[in-house]
C-alpha cells in the first residue's frame, strides 16, 4: 500500500488484454495501489484455458510478489512444490546435482489465485470475450496493457512503431504431464533411430509433473511425429521415455506441436498502450522465465506508474527499469536454447562432463557458483577434467603438438601501433613481458605483418626485416629467461583491404592523411565505400608472392625464437577476405565455393607449415561468423577449421566478425564462445575461445564444459597484466600451474585495505 503521507494514487481506467498471470497480476497490483481506478481485464479463452501445466517461480520473484501483496504470496506458498536437485540422465546413467531451489505450482491454480485476488480487489473480469481492437481501447482508456501473449494483436496493430521481431528457432516441442511428481528437475535423453530427442521434466505438485518433450525439426519429422495427432503424439512421447516415466503414460491439455519463437521488440510503449510479458519479450521455457519475467514486469509497471508524475514518464521508467534484465536474460536463455539445439554434438562427452555442461549452459550458473551449490558433484566432475587436487581447471597444463602449456591462459593478439618501421621496442619488450610474468601459459603476440605493405597502420610489427626478426628475439629471450614455463606465439597476417589506416586512437579504419601506400584483396571491394582506397585484386603472381612473404615471415619467426604460429585468417584482413563470400567476389578457383575460397589459405597454411619447426605447433585465427546477412555462418565455420585441422592445424583459435563495417554482433558475456564450442564438439578439434571472457570463473567453467580447450582474453590483461596470478591468488591456488616470479613472490597475497585489528564490539546497549 501507499505509504502514510503519500499523495493519493491518480485515477486512471485500466484496460488489461490478455488474462495471463502477468495480466492478472498487473490488473491485482494497479487496483490495489490505486482502489478508485477501473480496471478491466480481457480474456477471449476460458478462465482456466492455459498451455502448459507447471510454473516455476524463482525466490527472488516471490520476494517481490511478497513485498508487493502479501494476499498473493500466501496464496502462492501454500500451493508450492520444492526441490532443489537436478537429474541428469546420460546414456543411462543418472548423475545428480543439489543445491538448486526450485518452487512450482500448477498453472491453473495460479490462474485461479490471481482470478480470486482480482474478483477480491473490484477488477473486472470479462472472460471468453474478445477485447475491442487497439484503438478502440487507447482512446477509451488512460492506460492499456498489452499481456495477449507471444501472437499479440495489439503489438501487431501497431508493430511499425513497436518493431518487433519474431525469431522461429529449429526445435519443435509439446507440453505433457504426468500424475505422478518426479524426485527432481530431470533432463534425459533419449537417441533414438530418428534422431535424438530430449525431455525436461519437474513436478509442480504432489502427484503431478510437467512434461516437455523437445527435438530438432528434422527428427520430429523423421519420426513421423508430424503426421500424429495429439493422441498419438502423448503416447509416442511416453513411449520413448517409458524409463523416466516407469512405464506411465503422459497427458495432454489441447497440447500441440510447436517451434519456439524468440520476440524483441525495439519499443514497449506507444501513447497510453504498453506491452508486458511474452508480448513484449520471449525467453526459452528451458531456463523457466516466461511467468517469472511476466510477473516482474507487473510488479515494475504497477510501481513505475505509482512513482512517476504522468503516465509518459511511468511507462518510460518502466521500460528503462525492465529492457536491461530482460535483455541479460533472454541471452541467458538463448545460450540454453543453442545448447539444446545442439544436444548431439555433446552426447560424446564423459558424464560428469555432460552433466556440467548442461547446467552451466546459460552461463548463469558457473564452475565457482556450482562449486557452493554442490561441491562433491563439481569435485567429481573436476577430477574426470584432470584437474589435480586443489588445482582450478585454468591451472591444468595442455599439450600441443611438442609445446606443453602450464596453465590454460592465452593473453589475446592485441594490435599495440607502436611498433617504428615495423621493428618492435621498448614498449613491446614491457608489454609483453609483462603479461608474460602475470602467470599466462601463453603469450601472444599482435598480428605481426608480412610486408610493408600487408600493415594495418604505419605502427603495426613485421617479420620482413632481419632488423625486426633480431628486435623480436630480445623479447622471446626475455620471456624464455625471466617467466620460465611461459610460451611466447606469433601471429602471423596480411592486412588486406584493411591496410594503410590511421593508428587505431586516431581514427580507426579511416585512411592516411598522407603517405598511403596501395592495398590488396581478394577482389577490388573497398571496406568502405567512398572512404577507403579500392584494392587490387590478387593476380596469380600476387597471390604467389603473398604465400612467399608468409614463409619467410615464418622462417624469420622460427628463428626468433617462438614456440608456437598462429596464422591470421579472421577480421577481415587478407587471408579472412578470401573466407568471406561478402569480400572475395572472384571467379576463378579462388572464389565461389567455399572450397574455392578456401584453396588460397590453405595453401598459404601448407606453405608455412612445411618450414615451421616440427615440433611446433600452428594455430589459425578465424571469424566464425560475419555477423551479417550473406556471409560466413557458424556451419562454415565448421568446414572451414574441418579442413584446417585436415591440413594440420593443431588448433583453432575461433573468434567473430569484423569483416565488413555494417555487422551486427550479438554482444554480451562470452559471446563468441558459442562458435568455438560447436567446432570443438562437433570435430574433435581443440579450440581457443576468445570474446568477453572477463573472470577467471568463466574460464573455468568454459574448460570443465568442454567448451574450448584454451581461453584467450584481452582486455582483462589490460586491465591487469597479471591478471593469471591474481586469479591464482583469489583461488588459493599455488601450485606449478601459475609460479609466481622469484622477485613477485612476496606479493602472492592480496594486501591489506585496512586496519583490521580493532576490537570488536562485545555489548549492545539500548
Amino acid at each position: 500500500m501507499p505509504a502514510a503521507g503519500a499523495p493519493p494514487p491518480r485515477a486512471l481506467r485500466v484496460a488489461v488484454v490478455g488474462g495471463g498471470p502477468g495480466g492478472l497480476y498487473a490488473a491485482a497490483l494497479l487496483k490495489r495501489l490505486g482502489p478508485a481506478r477501473e480496471v478491466t481485464v480481457w480474456e477471449r479463452g476460458a478462465p482456466d484455458d492455459t498451455f502448459g501445466f507447471g510454473v516455476v517461480l524463482s525466490d527472488e520473484t516471490l520476494g517481490g510478489i511478497a513485498h508487493a501483496d502479501p494476499v498473493v504470496h500466501r496464496a502462492l506458498q501454500e500451493e508450492f512444490v520444492r526441490w532443489d536437485g537436478i537429474d541428469i540422465v546420460h546414456r543411462g546413467r543418472t548423475l545428480t546435482s543439489g543445491g538448486h531451489g526450485f518452487a512450482a505450482l500448477g498453472r491453473r491454480r495460479l490462474l485461479e489465485i490471481l482470478h480470486e485476488r482480482c474478483r477480491c480487489l473490484g477488477v473486472v473480469l470479462r472472460v471468453r470475450e474478445e477485447a475491442p481492437p487497439a484503438a478502440e481501447l487507447s482512446a477509451a482508456y488512460d492506460l492499456v496493457v498489452a499481456a495477449d501473449g507471444v501472437h499479440s494483436r495489439t503489438r501487431a496493430a501497431y508493430a511499425d512503431v513497436f518493431g518487433p521481431r519474431v525469431t522461429t528457432h529449429r526445435c519443435r516441442y509439446i507440453w505433457l504431464a504426468a500424475d505422478f511428481a518426479l524426485d527432481a528437475f530431470r533432463f534425459e535423453t533419449a537417441e533414438t533411430g530418428h534422431g535424438v530427442m530430449q525431455l525436461h521434466g519437474y513436478p509442480y505438485a504432489k502427484n503431478a509433473s510437467t512434461v516437455i518433450v523437445e527435438m530438432r525439426e528434422e527428427v520430429w519429422r523423421a519420426a513421423g511425429l508430424d503426421r500424429c495427432d495429439e493422441a498419438e503424439s502423448t503416447e509416442r512421447c511416453a513411449a520413448f521415455f517409458a524409463g523416466a516415466l516407469g512405464g506411465r503414460p503422459l497427458r495432454s491439455n489441447s497440447s500441440s506441436w510447436t517451434a519456439f519463437r524468440t520476440v524483441v521488440n525495439d519499443r514497449w510503449s506507444h501513447g497510453n498502450t504498453v506491452l508486458l510479458g511474452d508480448a513484449a519479450h520471449t525467453a526459452h521455457f528451458s531456463i523457466g522465465s516466461g511467468t517469472k519475467l511476466a510477473v516482474e514486469d507487473a510488479l515494475a509497471l504497477a510501481a513505475c506508474v505509482e512513482e512517476q508524475p504522468d503516465l509518459p514518464a511511468a511507462l518510460a521508467a518502466y521500460e528503462s527499469e525492465r529492457r536491461p534484465v530482460v535483455a541479460s536474460t533472454q541471452r541467458a536463455a538463448a545460450a540454453s536454447l543453442r545448447w539444446f539445439e545442439e544436444l548431439g554434438t555433446y552426447l560424446g562427452q564423459p558424464p560428469h562432463q555432460f552433466a556440467f555442461n548442461l547446467l552451466t549452459r546459460s552461463r548463469r550458473v558457473t564452475h565457482d557458483n556450482l562449486r557452493l551449490r554442490d561441491p562433491a558433484f563439481t569435485e567429481t566432475a573436476e577430477d574426470d577434467f584432470g584437474c589435480p587436487p586443489g588445482t582450478p581447471p585454468m591451472f591444468t597444463p595442455f599439450r600441443l603438438r611438442g609445446l606443453t602449456l602450464r596453465n590454460r591462459v592465452v593473453v589475446s593478439p592485441m594490435d599495440m601501433y607502436s611498433a617504428t618501421d615495423g621493428v618492435p621496442g621498448d614498449f613491446h619488450l614491457v608489454h609483453l613481458g609483462a603479461r608474460a610474468l602475470g602467470g599466462a601459459g601463453l603469450v601472444m603476440t599482435e598480428m605481426v605483418c608480412v610486408s610493408p605493405q600487408g600493415r594495418i597502420t604505419p605502427g603495426c610489427t613485421g617479420l620482413y626485416t632481419p632488423g625486426q626478426a633480431a628486435a623480436w628475439r630480445r623479447i622471446t629471450d626475455f620471456v624464455h629467461r625471466r617467466s620460465p614455463g611461459t610460451a611466447v606465439g606469433v601471429q602471423l597476417g596480411h592486412s588486406g583491404r584493411k591496410g594503410s589506416t590511421r593508428l587505431m586512437w586516431e581514427g580507426i579504419d579511416q585512411p592516411l592523411d598522407d603517405g598511403n601506400w596501395p592495398v590488396s584483396a581478394a577482389s577490388p571491394l573497398p571496406y568502405r565505400a567512398g572512404v577507403n582506397q579500392v584494392p587490387r585484386e590478387l593476380d596469380p603472381a600476387g597471390l604467389a608472392a603473398v604465400r612467399e612473404q608468409f614463409v619467410s615471415a615464418a622462417v624469420r619467426a622460427a628463428e626468433a625464437g617462438f614456440d608456437l604460429l598462429e596464422l591470421h585468417c579472421a577480421h577481415g584482413y587478407l587471408l579472412s577476405g578470401f573466407l568471406s563470400p561478402l569480400t572475395n567476389r572472384r571467379t576463378d578457383a579462388y572464389g565461389g565455393s567455399l572450397a574455392g575460397r578456401l584453396r588460397f589459405p590453405l595453401e598459404v597454411f601448407d606453405a608455412v607449415r612445411a618450414v615451421w619447426p616440427d615440433d611446433r605447433p600452428m594455430t589459425v585465427r578465424i571469424s566464425a561468423t560475419d555477423w551479417a546477412h550473406g556471409g560466413t555462418t557458424g556451419e562454415d565455420a565448421v568446414e572451414i577449421a574441418r579442413a584446417f585441422a585436415a591440413h594440420g592445424a593443431d588448433a583453432i583459435d575461433v573468434s567473430t566478425g569484423q569483416v565488413v563495417p555494417d555487422e551486427a554482433p550479438e554482444y554480451g558475456r562470452s559471446y563468441q564462445t558459442p562458435y568455438a564450442d560447436r567446432i570443438r564438439n562437433t570435430l574433435g578439434v581443440p579450440v581457443v575461445a576468445v570474446g568477453a571472457i572477463s573472470s577467471w570463473d568463466d574460464v573455468n567453467s568454459l574448460l570443465l564444459a568442454g567448451r574450448a580447450d584454451l581461453c584467450a582474453l584481452a582486455r582483462p590483461h589490460l586491465y591487469d597484466p597479471h591478471w593469471t596470478l591474481h586469479a591464482a591468488a583469489e583461488q588459493g591456488y599455488t601450485g606449478p600451474g601459475a609460479p609466481w616470479p622469484p622477485p613477485y613472490r612476496a606479493g602472492n597475497r592480496t594486501p591489506p585495505a585496512g586496519r583490521t585489528d580493532a576490537p570488536k564490539p562485545r555489548l549492545t546497549l539500548s
